[in-house]
């Protein structure tokens, strides 16, 4: 079923590997593997405009404190930390020298149940699965969606069920893992990948480090991440795009659950589009709840459901009196939580996702997302 659709431009090209997962817990523990710490987004320079001609109705004047204060670790979720937040020095990618928070979030979303993902049979309901969305749309991943595959993308060769109306899904481990990798093996195209907690090392969450500014600092143009884009108040990293073509060409669907996250092998869960989870429990008048933080220090709100009367800047940001400045999420259907970036991130630091045991493996990133 056809839920919402919205484009825009800006890709990140091919994101971390795949998803897995369902039915994890809501209680935050500290995972056992734990990601590079020094696991922060580099960020590459666009020909968009300058953040001082973005922000010139914003009150900028270089001064990004003023605008939306310092990162609150308070305002994290009981058990989204699998350590205490420590303060360090740093050196940002303009060049500042400031302070930044380490912080470790556990990688198993508190305030929700991860999945369910992918549905059993062609005639469950959306209640059976999580979504779906390819840059073009977000979808119900039930039944009617697995059946009519082949017409939404025009291609016969979808197949995702057989004889009996059983979905053809990743039931172990093992297939999981041949499942998200780039050369997916044959014997799993057209399947629902989806994976389980258990299925990852010791069967226990994943936690990622990441170092992000105290305070905000602007930067001289907008940027765009290139790897994790921020981290969820209920401890989830907020990863890049994910590799949508790739998935499709395989005949397969890296099915998200209904709050926009997955697993994959080496990363755990971790999110690709904002719906409405994670939120604080309150939000201003015409305004919806933050959810995050962004790489840069900025805090991350819900998607506005009026985009066009918000007076948006070219990052989905904006400042008001209550919040200050803020971004807000995409729609998930663009398969891109934060458009960009206006403040400086941690500069050098390793924007390839948290490493499993023993670190991710050589050669190019799977697949899926």
């Amino acid at each position: 079923m056809f839920v919402n659709s919205q484009s825009r431009l800006f890709a990140l090209g091919f994101a971390l590997l795949l998803f897995a997962g369902a039915c994890g817990s809501g209680e935050g523990d500290t995972s056992a593997v734990t990601s590079d710490p020094a696991d922060s987004a580099t960020t590459e320079t666009t020909d968009g405009e300058s953040v001082d001609t973005i922000l010139d109705d914003e009150s900028a004047d270089g001064d990004a404190t003023a605008m939306a204060g310092t990162v609150d670790v308070g305002l994290f979720f009981d058990g989204a930390l699998a350590t205490e937040v420590t303060t360090e020095d740093c050196a940002l990618s303009g060049g500042a020298e400031t302070s930044c928070y380490v912080i470790t979030v556990a990688g198993d979303p508190v305030t929700y149940d991860t999945g369910p993902f992918c549905p059993e049979t062609i005639t469950d309901s959306a209640d059976s699965g999580g979504i779906w969305f390819d840059g073009d749309g977000v979808y119900d991943i039930d039944g009617e969606f697995i059946v009519n595959l082949a017409e939404l993308y025009g291609d016969d060769n979808w197949m995702m069920y057989d004889e009996d109306g059983n979905v053809l899904v990743t039931e172990t481990a093992e297939e999981f893992d041949l499942a998200a990798r780039p050369d997916v093996d044959p014997s799993l195209q057209n399947h629902c990948v989806e994976g389980r907690l258990e299925w990852l090392e010791n069967g226990e969450p994943i936690s990622t480090t990441v170092t992000i500014p105290v305070e905000p600092v602007l930067a001289d143009a907008v940027s765009s991440a290139q790897g994790n884009l921020g981290v969820t108040l209920d401890g989830v990293v907020i990863a890049a795009s994910a590799p949508v073509e790739a998935i499709l060409g395989a005949y397969t669907i890296a099915a998200f659950d209904d709050c926009g996250g997955h697993f994959n092998p080496f990363d755990g869960y971790h999110l690709h589009g904002a719906v409405g989870c994670s939120e604080l429990d309150e939000a201003a008048e015409g305004e919806t709840a933050m959810f995050a933080y962004a790489m840069d220090g900025f805090p991350v709100h819900s998607p506005l459901d009026d985009v066009d009367s918000a007076d948006l800047d070219e990052c989905n940001g904006h400042t008001t009196e209550e919040d200050g400045y803020h971004y807000h999420a995409n729609n998930a259907a663009e398969n891109q939580v934060i458009e960009c970036l206006i403040g400086q991130t941690v500069a050098g630091s390793d924007a390839a996702g948290g490493g499993g045991a023993g670190g991710r493996p050589e050669g190019p990133p799977p697949g899926e997302g």
